[in-house]
C-alpha cells in the first residue's frame, strides 16, 4: 500500500478552551503538498498530530508508512556527536569494531544489512552542504542553520515514507536554502511542508489552504495558488458589490412600501372620519387594507433579510488580512545624519569590520552572509548586548533590537502590559489605541504573551519596540520573517514601509529584503563588505 495520511473528524483546542479544529477531515497522498494558512490556524498543530506528538480530542489520524518530522524549532543536545544526531552511532561503532577484528554476534546484529551506513551518511551530509562536518564532531561546534540541515539529514537517512517539514528554511542562509530546495525537489514519497518561503512553496505539487478549521485544495505550486486566489477574491469582491446593491435596493423598496402604506392608512382614516361610506363597508375595507399591508411589509422585510444574508455570505468569502498601520513621526531621521558608526570593530567569534563604516540618514541596510558568519553577533554588539574584542560601535540615535528569539516579551504579561514596559509614560488608553494599529484590538491586547502564535508574538514584539519611548530611530531586526505566514510577512512589510527611521535587517529571504526597499547590501564573510544586489542574487 502506498504511503498516505488520513485525518478524520479531528477536534483540538488550546488549554484555554479556544478551538483549533472541530471536525476537520483532510488526506494527503503521494507528492509534495504545501500547507498554508494564517498564523494560529493550526498548521504546526496538524503536523504534530500526524507525527503522533499531539493527540486529538476527537477523531483519528491514520498514516500508512513511517513518518519523519522536522519541527519548526529544532533543538539538539549540544553534547551529542554528529553520528548520534544522525541516529547511526550504534551501527557505526559496530561496523568499526568488526573492521578492527571483533566478530561478536551483537555487532553483526546491530549493523544488519546497512554496511554502507557511514558512506551514506557522508554522502547525505555532502548533498546538504555539510560535507565539512565530521561525524565525530559535537553539535555544539556547528551553527543553528547547520543543525537544522543535520536534523533533515537524519530524516533522509531514515528514508521515511512520509516527511513533514515545518518552516524548514528558518535560520538557513542562502546557500543552505539551495541545498534544502534540491532535497525537496527530489523527494519521492509523501511530503507536507509548512513554510512562508515562496521559492520553497513553488516546488510543491499542490497547496492545501487551512482556514477557519477547513482545508481548501489548489492544484499547482504557490504561484498558481496566488493566481487562483486572486481570481477568487476578485469574484468574491464583485459578489459583495452586487449584494450591497441588492441590499440597498431592498431597503429602498421597504421604505417606499412603508410610505405607501402610511398614505393608505391616512386616506382610510380620513374616509372613516368623513363617513362617506357605510360603516360596515369601511370596516371591511380597513381589515382588508391591514391584511394587505401586513403581507406587503412581511414580504419586503423577508426580501431585505435575504439580501442581508447574501451580503454577509459575500463579505465572509472575501479574505480580511488586515494591514498594520504605523504612524511614528518621531522615528524620522534627516537624510545625511550619522546614525551609526563602526570603527575597527573586531567581534567575538572572529568577524571584523576593518576601518570605519557609517550608516547615515534613513538608510535601509540588509546584512547577509552564511550561517555562523557573525551577523547576530554584530547586531548584538551594536545593541550593547555583547562587548567587542576591539574597536567600537557607536549609535548616535535611540535604537531597538528585535532578536530571532523574540525574548523582548515577558510571557507572563499581556500584550498591553509588555508594550507599557517600553513606554512607561504612556497612558493605558494610548497604549491600547496604538496597539490597535498592530491588530491587537479589544480583548486581543489582554492576551498573555505566552499564548500567542508565532506571527502574533512577532507582531507584539515589533509593537513593543516601535512604540517604545524614546521612539527608535534605528531599528535592527534579526531574521524577522522566521515563523511568519504570508499574511504576516505582508503586514511586516507594510509596517516597515511606514517606519521613517534607519533600518538594519539580517536575513536570507531575498524577496522580502527587496520588498522593504533595501538601499544598501552588506555581506559578512569574515569581514564586512558592501556588495551589489546583483552579487547577492548570484551568491544565492
Amino acid at each position: 500500500m502506498s504511503a498516505s495520511i488520513t485525518c478524520t473528524t479531528l477536534a483540538f483546542s488550546w488549554p484555554d478552551g479556544t478551538p483549533v479544529f472541530e471536525g476537520l477531515d483532510v488526506s494527503f497522498g503521494p507528492g509534495r503538498t504545501g500547507l498554508v494558512g494564517v498564523n494560529g490556524s493550526g498548521k504546526s498543530t496538524l503536523l504534530k498530530m500526524i507525527a503522533g506528538e499531539l493527540a486529538p480530542a476527537e477523531g483519528a489520524v491514520r498514516v500508512a508508512g513511517e513518518v519523519g518530522h522536522l519541527p519548526q524549532n529544532v533543538t539538539l543536545d549540544t553534547s551529542l556527536r554528529v553520528d548520534e544526531a544522525l541516529g547511526i552511532a550504534a551501527r557505526r561503532a559496530a561496523l568499526h569494531a568488526i573492521e578492527a577484528g571483533d566478530v561478536a554476534e551483537e555487532h553483526f546484529e546491530t549493523v544488519g544489512d546497512d554496511w554502507d551506513v557511514e558512506e551514506r551518511a557522508l554522502a547525505t551530509l555532502g548533498e546538504l552542504g555539510l560535507g565539512h562536518i565530521e561525524l565525530d564532531r559535537t553539535i555544539g561546534e556547528i551553527s543553528g542553520g547547520e543543525s537544522v540541515l543535520l536534523r533533515l539529514a537524519a530524516l533522509l537517512l531514515r528514508r521515511p515514507d512520509v516527511l513533514l517539514l515545518d518552516e524548514p528554511t528558518n535560520n538557513l542562509d542562502l546557500y543552505a536554502r539551495r541545498r534544502l530546495y534540491s532535497a525537496v525537489a527530489s523527494w519521492p514519497g509523501v511530503m507536507v511542508v509548512v513554510s512562508h518561503d515562496r521559492e520553497l512553496l513553488d516546488l510543491v505539487d499542490q497547496i492545501a489552504d487551512l482556514r477557519s478549521g477547513e482545508v481548501t485544495w489548489y492544484g499547482g505550486n504557490f504561484s498558481a495558488y496566488e493566481a487562483a486566489l486572486a481570481v477568487e477574491q476578485e469574484a468574491a469582491e464583485r459578489m459583495v458589490r452586487v449584494a450591497e446593491s441588492d441590499f440597498r435596493k431592498q431597503k429602498r423598496e421597504l421604505v417606499d412600501a412603508q410610505v405607501k402604506l402610511a398614505r393608505r392608512k391616512r386616506y382610510g382614516q380620513k374616509m372613516f372620519e368623513q363617513k362617506r361610506e357605510p360603516k360596515i363597508v369601511m370596516g371591511a375595507r380597513k381589515r382588508s387594507a391591514q391584511e394587505s399591508a401586513g403581507k406587503h411589509r412581511i414580504m419586503h422585510e423577508e426580501r431585505l433579510s435575504e439580501a442581508k444574508e447574501r451580503l454577509d455570505e459575500a463579505v465572509e468569502a472575501v479574505r480580511d488580512d488586515d494591514e498594520i498601520r504605523v504612524d511614528l513621526p518621531y522615528t524620522a531621521v534627516p537624510p545625511g545624519r550619522t546614525v551609526l558608526t563602526l570603527m575597527d570593530l573586531e567581534l567575538a567569534y572572529g568577524a571584523r569590520v576593518a576601518g570605519g563604516l557609517d550608516l547615515r540618514g534613513p538608510e535601509r541596510v540588509a546584512l547577509i552572509g552564511r550561517n555562523g558568519a557573525g551577523k547576530t553577533t554584530l547586531l548584538r554588539t551594536v545593541a550593547g548586548e555583547l562587548a567587542p574584542v576591539s574597536g567600537e560601535a557607536v549609535a548616535h540615535v535611540p535604537l531597538r533590537f528585535l532578536p530571532q528569539r523574540l525574548d523582548v516579551l515577558d510571557g507572563d504579561l499581556t500584550v498591553a502590559e509588555n508594550v507599557a514596559r517600553f513606554a512607561p509614560g504612556a497612558t493605558n488608553n494610548r497604549v491600547r489605541a496604538r496597539l490597535a494599529r498592530f491588530l491587537f484590538r479589544g480583548a486581543r491586547a489582554d492576551q498573555q504573551a505566552s499564548t500567542l502564535s508565532g506571527g502574533e508574538r512577532f507582531r507584539a514584539a515589533l509593537a513593543a519596540l516601535m512604540l517604545a519611548e524614546p521612539a527608535p530611530q534605528l531599528l535592527m531586526l534579526d531574521e524577522p520573517t522566521n515563523n511568519l505566514d504570508m499574511a504576516s510577512v505582508r503586514q511586516l512589510t507594510t509596517a516597515l514601509e511606514s517606519y521613517e527611521g534607519a533600518l538594519i535587517v539580517a536575513g536570507h529571504d531575498v524577496p522580502f529584503l527587496e520588498s522593504i526597499g533595501i538601499t544598501r547590501w552588506l555581506m559578512l564573510d569574515g569581514e564586512l563588505r558592501e556588495v551589489t544586489p546583483e552579487e547577492v542574487v548570484s551568491a544565492s
